[in-house]
């Protein structure tokens, strides 16, 4: 590979590439309790009412017209032993019980004192009383159709779903989703002085990236297949590349030109084509993307900071192009601490995060990632670096 490979594109470029280059998956219909971390194939709408009839806002009572009001009964959250009030009487409901037919307004327990069974209004309701002795209509009531209309649209289709949205699909009547599948990845990891267990020794160091790979790729909205270390032969590269079935394949090391890096020629020999060879980044420069049939592969680089960027620079747009999802847009923050960068690439930068500023971190060189252990995100700084107080563009860690 030349100095300047074919395929050299900027950072920005190379994640709207990425992006583009994602092919709609499939869809699927879960239920709902195994439909964490999906997208929604689908608007999700409300099947009715939400909530379908009048309910109390409060644990308290449930009058009708002016008061003191006499109790009548009760009315619990999924019971209704009172079904009609006339004007002067109430009942003692639970917060998410139906109003009775007649009831005007809902009054707190503890804005209300009791006498034998007869109920007033004191403290704050009492303040709000009309000329009659009655509190406005439908204080602290919800009333049906309050949150959505039938029909109304709860989630639109592209949300990724969490504990809490899946919560809003229950409550809008739903048992099932429907979902765009995850991109099924394996992951290779290349590296004959790589160590999987232990401290670093006889000139080997450990493995830091087959342990955190899984767990990114859940995080990025992807499903793991396998983790398998390849050794760094040529027939070795290219069995374990026509071998997977995964969506996605993502490598690590032997993105460069170096003596043992062979990634490059087994995807030319699998029948690949480049779609990114180099990114103006750094960390990261040497991180790659091709397609190989229907199959994208992303190669990071050996380096573990690098690796991380090419991971959310690359793999995070490739799944969203895949699940119909926008590209994920930056923010952004001011930089406290001015740094360089290099003339040619923009530089990511480990930061914490305070408000709307950012501060680099230490442990920012490729090899190391104990910034990780502080940090927030990245802040991209433009290629020559950022001064002290200069706004920047950040990227947000998961």
């Amino acid at each position: 590979m030349s100095a300047n490979p074919e395929f050299e594109v900027s950072w920005h470029e190379a994640r709207k590439l990425a992006h583009q280059a994602g092919n709609m998956t499939s869809t699927i219909s879960l239920k709902l309790e195994q439909a964490g971390g999906f997208v929604l194939a689908t608007d999700i709408v409300a099947l009715g009412d939400m909530p379908p009839f009048a309910a109390s806002r409060i644990d308290g009572w449930a009058v009708s017209g002016p008061g003191p009001w006499t109790r009548v009964g009760d009315a619990l959250a999924g019971h209704e032993f009172v079904s009609q009030l006339n004007p002067g009487e109430c009942v003692h409901i639970a917060t998410g019980a139906v109003m009775p037919e007649g009831a005007t307004a809902a009054l707190k327990d503890e804005e209300s004192s009791v006498a034998e069974q007869t109920v007033s209004a004191v403290a704050g309701a009492a303040g709000i009383l009309d000329s009659e002795g009655a509190l406005p209509f439908f204080h602290d009531v919800r009333p049906s159709g309050y949150e959505a209309k039938s029909g109304d649209v709860l989630i639109p289709k592209g949300t990724k779903l969490t504990p809490a949205i899946i919560g809003v699909a229950a409550a809008g009547g739903h048992d099932e989703v429907t979902v765009f599948k995850k991109l099924v990845v394996d992951v290779l990891i290349f590296g004959d002085e790589l160590l999987t267990d232990g401290p670093s020794r006889e000139g080997k160091v450990r493995d830091s990236l087959g342990p955190q790979l899984p767990l990114w790729i859940s995080h990025i909205g992807a499903e793991l297949n396998e983790v398998r270390h390849i050794a760094d032969t040529l027939p070795d590269h290219f069995a374990a590349i026509t071998n997977s079935k995964a969506d996605l394949i993502i490598t690590t090391g032997g993105t460069a030109a170096g003596p043992v890096d062979h990634l490059h020629n087994a995807i030319v020999d699998a029948g690949g084509e480049f779609i990114i060879d180099a990114v103006l980044v750094r960390p990261g420069y040497h991180q790659l993307m091709a397609r190989i049939g229907k199959q994208f592969l992303i190669g990071l680089p050996g380096n573990p900071q690098s690796a991380v960027i090419g991971l959310l620079s690359l793999a995070t747009s490739l799944i969203a192009g895949s699940t119909g999802n926008a590209l994920p847009q930056l923010q952004e923050r001011v930089l406290v601490t001015g740094l360089k960068g290099p003339a040619r690439e923009v530089r990511l930068v480990l930061c914490s995060e305070s408000g709307n500023s950012v501060t680099p971190l230490e442990h920012l060189d490729s090899s190391m990632l104990r910034g990780f252990v502080k940090a927030d995100g990245y802040a991209v700084l433009p290629a020559g670096g950022a001064e002290s107080g200069q706004i920047v563009q950040w990227l947000d860690l998961p």
